[in-house]
């Protein structure tokens, strides 16, 4: 038979896990996480993992299975994955990928661009401009390299938004030059599912979800964190804001306010990023869960 990864797409704070457990539970099927900040295991809260009644209701993998101490990029992701993948098709011809970060995700489905090897001394310019100057000053530099970089990546991300730099100062093309070249074929089929609301639904969605990490304990969880505020992981919407509250930087008020504000931009540049993809079957977060499981039937 063959194989189908039925991929739940949509902006942070649509209900994608919430629908990934309810499909998986109704094609007996196990979930794999592309969600690259909910690897590790010290962050909880912020990345808003599923909680132990979630976690109970269906198989997960790649769930806090990571140390924010751990090196992990998206190429050691993409080969994890499709070995869990092959893994799970051996017992069940569907599998359920759910998670918001976009480069993760298409990894696994589509696999990664090839980028050339450029001289390291690059980075290390880069980030002593990150340090000096701030992350602006570094979005406006893509900006004016590579237009198209600076609309589909996660700018707000410094290892991304180095990464994307590195590549345009270091070859002399721009970094979306490289992108969507041929591929490797996968042996099974996507279908990809995408949540929707209204903007204002959306991003009202977003500021409860905030209040509610907060009410969890997201400023504790912040607190034992910030001394490791350079990891990479912890370059990260929810805890930055509250690591300049911490250093007297600003209130807990204005912090709040940052994060709430921060994951809007966030969200915004997801459904941004999403809408390039012709193959989403879109539905709006509220429709009735036959509906959706009725036109992932007519896909297999």
């Amino acid at each position: 038979m063959p194989n189908y990864l039925i991929t739940i797409i949509g902006a942070t704070a649509i209900g994608k896990t919430a629908l990934s457990i309810k499909l998986a539970q109704h094609f007996n099927a196990e979930i794999i996480s592309s969600d690259s900040r909910q690897f590790y295991k010290e962050m909880t809260i912020g990345t808003a993992v599923p909680n132990s009644v979630e976690l109970a209701a269906a198989p997960h993998h790649f769930i806090q299975n990571r140390s924010i101490f751990d090196e992990y990029s998206v190429g050691q992701f993409e080969k994890d994955a499709l070995e869990k993948l092959e893994e799970l098709f051996s017992k069940n011809n569907i599998t359920i990928m759910v998670g918001g970060s976009g480069l993760y995700t298409n990894a696994v489905i589509d696999g990664l661009d090839y980028f050339p090897n450029v001289d390291f001394v690059i980075r290390e310019k880069l980030n002593i401009q990150l340090k000096k100057e701030g992350l602006e000053s570094l979005q406006i530099k893509l900006k004016e390299l590579d237009l198209e970089s600076y609309h589909s990546i996660e700018i707000e991300n410094p290892h991304r938004l180095i990464r994307a730099l590195e590549i345009c100062i270091g070859t002399g093309k721009t970094y979306s030059e490289f992108k969507n070249k041929p591929k490797k074929p996968r042996n099974f089929t996507p279908i990809k599912i995408g949540l929707t609301a209204d903007r204002e639904v959306m991003y009202d969605r977003i500021n409860k979800r905030v209040d509610i990490m907060l009410n969890e304990g997201l400023l504790e969880e912040a607190e034992k964190l910030h001394k490791y505020k350079n990891l990479n992981a912890l370059q990260t919407v929810g805890y930055r804001e509250l690591f300049h509250y911490f250093e007297g930087n600003c209130t807990l008020e204005f912090a709040i306010e940052e994060i709430k504000k921060n994951t809007r931009r966030f969200a915004k540049r997801q459904v941004t990023w999403n809408k390039k993809d012709s193959e989403i079957h879109w539905f709006n977060f509220e429709t009735p869960l036959p509906t959706i499981i009725k036109k992932i039937k007519t896909l297999i």
